[in-house]
């Protein structure tokens, strides 16, 4: 019989409640560091994608086509911010362009001040902003795995070597009894500290990658934000004369 059931059999109410805590650890755990390795894969993939389309198209930062792109990848923070970028640049371009008719009564071309870059700039850096917080959802659950399932298996040493101690103490005549009562607490104690762990391992290691992983894709992120935003700028900015 495999020990981590034989000793959740041979356990007490308390010790078997320690031994369910810490598998629902494990199966949450396991279960958001698996979906987030997919998740930072799958966004990795399609950043690379849009970023190979649009510095072909660079020359016309604002005419890139996304229907494309957007059927053939899934979950892509530089497609989101993108179209931020090109939403509000065309509503600026459009305002601009208007006041400049009723100016001039005439109709020309449309330009950006150096006020409408900072603008774009700051709902950028709020898109960037927004996007590393979606991915960074969840992660709480491995931060807690590793600090808690530590815990939990200390707890279940320590009730196992109570109890342990306890059915020494009134063994008495029931020798058998209190020898399955002693073996149940050290089977606890062990299978326990086993368990936190096994939990707390893996949860460590894959927090720490996820977190370098997001980090990476931060600066990733800001670099071509900044790219965006100065072949916008180079194109529409207006210069003073």
């Amino acid at each position: 019989m495999n020990p981590f059931v034989e000793a959740y059999q041979q356990s007490d109410l308390l010790g078997k409640l320690i031994f369910l805590a810490l598998y629902a650890l494990s199966a949450c755990s396991w279960i958001v560091l698996l979906y987030k390795l997919w998740v930072t894969h799958q966004v990795k993939r399609h950043a690379s994608r849009f970023q190979e389309a649009f510095f072909l198209h660079k020359q016309s930062p604002l005419q890139l086509e996304l229907e494309s792109l957007e059927k053939r990848s899934g979950r892509n923070p530089f497609v989101d911010l993108y179209k931020t970028l090109k939403k509000h640049a065309l509503e600026l371009l459009a305002k601009n362009n208007h006041f400049q008719q009723l100016k001039t009564h005439s109709e020309g071309r449309s330009f950006l001040s150096l006020s409408d870059i900072d603008f774009l700039s700051a709902h950028l850096s709020s898109k960037v902003a927004s996007s590393v917080k979606d991915l960074e959802k969840h992660l709480y659950l491995l931060a807690t795995t590793v600090s808690l399932a530590p815990f939990l298996g200390l707890l279940g040493t320590v009730w196992g070597i109570l109890t342990t101690f306890s059915a020494m103490q009134s063994g008495g005549g029931a020798a058998l009894v209190s020898q399955q009562a002693i073996l149940g607490g050290i089977s606890l104690a062990l299978a326990t500290t086993v368990l936190g762990l096994v939990n707390a391992i893996p949860a460590l290691i894959g927090y720490n990658y996820l977190k370098n992983a997001i980090r990476d894709f931060t600066t990733d992120m800001e670099g071509f934000s900044n790219h965006i935003l100065a072949a916008v700028e180079l194109q529409y900015r207006k210069v003073d004369t």
